[in-house]
């Protein structure tokens, strides 16, 4: 199931960390940079547009219908962009406190928001700090179309991606610290109730996402650290006293361009570990008529790869 070594496409974009990907119906793709820049690339990646300019740090990316741009902002909570520009603040408060780490998001057919704040003691700037003291202060949030806003999910371990099954009878959470992507569900016999699409991952996930083919596709940042894994049961001083060393001898996410796609019932359907000296740290993916669009945190740039093709490949061979 593993695909290492399948060919990745990178398209380079006038900004670093473009963190998240989310495909138009005409197969434009935006991504958004750590300077405030959303952009959009034209279907095959050759010609790249600047849409507009946040004010803060876009991460999650999702399309409402009309085609406007709902944009989880790190530093300003969560935002629409107007298709003429203007920057609308849909939430940057809860219960009257500011949100600290707006990070990702999905929209329902009825125009609910479920969207995750990744800490309520660190932001962006310090997303190190809060994952390696394992604060557990993440929460998934929701907004109903009337505006009102409420928590669903606490205690989260730096909740990170967010998704929709394809029926939305669960949204699902993915706690990058704890390895795991949480299911709440929306109806049936379970509807109020949390258990998990998927555990013990391979390393630690980020942003996530129902893809066309109507599945959960989950980025693997970087892969499972043991001394990360250690560092998390030691003593709070301890961890604490990590993040203030000098970020060169602190831990780092280890190159990986990896990205799996999950069922709704939690059955591992794809697994793409993939391989490109110039491309690593995936934390977005999107896919869509069979291509995985890619972003990452800390290159300039986006990734794709086609799965149409390698299926094509493999027939071929």
């Amino acid at each position: 199931m593993s695909l290492a070594g399948s060919p990745l496409t990178v398209h380079p974009v006038p900004g670093a960390g473009a963190e998240d990907v989310v495909v138009a119906p005409d197969g434009s793709v935006y991504t958004g940079t750590e300077n405030g820049v959303v952009w959009r690339l034209s279907p095959d990646g050759t010609r790249t547009d600047r849409v507009a300019d946040t004010g803060g740090r876009p991460l999650g990316l999702e399309l409402f219908d009309n085609g406007d741009l709902l944009v989880c902002d790190a530093t300003r909570g969560l935002l629409v962009l107007h298709q003429d520009g203007a920057v609308e603040e849909l939430v940057t408060r809860v219960d009257g406190v500011p949100m600290r780490f707006c990070n990702n998001a999905a929209i329902a057919a009825d125009g609910t928001i479920w969207f995750s704040d990744s800490s309520q003691l660190y932001g962006v700037e310090r997303w190190k700090d809060d994952f390696v003291q394992d604060t557990r202060t993440g929460r998934l949030l929701r907004r109903d179309p009337d505006g009102s806003v409420s928590v669903v999910l606490q205690g989260l371990a730096f909740a990170n991606g967010v998704a929709l099954s394809k029926g939305e009878e669960f949204v699902a959470v993915a706690e990058t610290g704890a390895r795991t992507v949480v299911r709440y569900w929306l109806t049936g016999a379970r509807s109020g109730q949390r258990d998990f699409l998927c555990t013990d991952l391979p390393g630690y996930p980020d942003n996530i996402s129902r893809g066309s083919d109507g599945l959960v596709w989950v980025t693997i940042a970087s892969p499972r650290d043991a001394l990360v894994e250690r560092l998390k049961r030691a003593p709070l001083p301890l961890r604490r006293a990590v993040t203030r060393i000098p970020d060169a001898l602190q831990p780092k996410p280890r190159r990986t361009i990896r990205v799996q796609a999950f069922d709704d019932d939690g059955r591992l359907v794809h697994d793409l570990d993939l391989q490109h000296p110039g491309y690593h740290m995936v934390t977005g993916v999107r896919e869509h008529q069979g291509r995985v669009w890619m972003g990452s945190l800390h290159e300039p740039a986006v990734a794709v790869h086609d799965l149409v093709l390698r299926s094509t490949e493999r027939t071929a061979d």
